[in-house]
C-alpha cells in the first residue's frame, strides 16, 4: 500500500485515463451507450459510466453489483498491465456505489443505536472487503468499535462499545485492516 501513497495526481490522471479508455471499448463492443466521467477521489482514480437511458447501464450493475465488480477488476488489470503497477481504480456505474454506501451507512448507524441501546455487541450479515470498510468508518465516526470475523465469503463485522475512554484515545482499535485494500 505504501507504493500507492506515493502515487502523483499525474499518475492516478494516467490510471483514470487507461480504466476510460478500456471501458469506452467494452461498451462500444456491448452496443451501450454511456458517458465517462473521471476524477480523484480519497487519492484513488475513480471512473463512472452513467447515461440518460439507463435501460443497457443497469445491466453493468448486476445483481448485488456482482457485473460492476466484475468491471472494476478487468479494469484494474487492464490498467496493471499498460502501469506495470496495480491499481485500487474505483469503477461506479450510474451511481451504484453512492447508493450502496448509503445503504452500508444506515445499516451500520442502526448497529451502532442497537450497541448503545443494548450495551450488546451486535453481528452483521456477511460482507465483501469494500462493505465491511464502510461500516468500520462509520463505526469508528461513531465512537464505537467494530471487528471482523469469520472467513471470506462469509467474514462479517462485529460492532461494539469501547470498553473505557482511554481505549478510545489511544487510537487502538479492532479495525478491519485487510478490508483497507478493497
Amino acid at each position: 500500500m505504501a507504493q500507492d501513497d506515493e502515487k502523483t495526481i499525474d499518475q492516478l490522471n494516467e490510471e483514470a485515463d487507461i480504466a476510460a479508455d478500456y471501458l469506452e471499448g467494452l461498451l462500444d463492443i456491448a452496443d451501450y451507450e454511456g458517458d465517462i466521467e473521471m476524477g480523484i477521489r480519497n487519492n484513488r482514480p475513480t471512473v463512472q459510466i452513467v447515461a440518460d437511458d439507463d435501460t443497457d447501464i443497469k445491466n453493468l450493475i448486476g445483481r448485488n453489483g456482482e457485473v460492476v465488480d466484475a468491471l472494476q477488476q478487468l479494469t484494474r488489470l487492464a490498467v496493471q498491465q499498460k502501469t506495470g503497477e496495480r491499481s485500487h481504480l474505483i469503477v461506479d456505474v450510474d451511481g451504484f456505489l453512492k447508493r450502496k454506501r448509503q445503504k452500508l451507512r444506515d445499516i451500520a448507524l442502526d448497529a451502532v443505536d442497537a450497541v448503545k441501546e443494548s450495551g450488546e455487541a451486535v453481528d452483521l450479515k456477511p460482507m465483501n472487503s469494500f462493505e465491511r470498510k464502510v461500516v468500520h468508518d462509520v463505526v469508528r465516526e461513531e465512537g464505537l468499535k467494530s471487528r471482523s470475523h469469520g472467513e471470506e465469503p462469509n467474514r462479517f463485522v462485529t460492532v461494539y462499545l469501547r470498553k473505557s475512554d482511554d481505549d478510545a484515545e489511544d487510537g487502538t482499535d479492532d479495525y478491519d485492516q485487510d478490508s483497507v485494500l478493497a
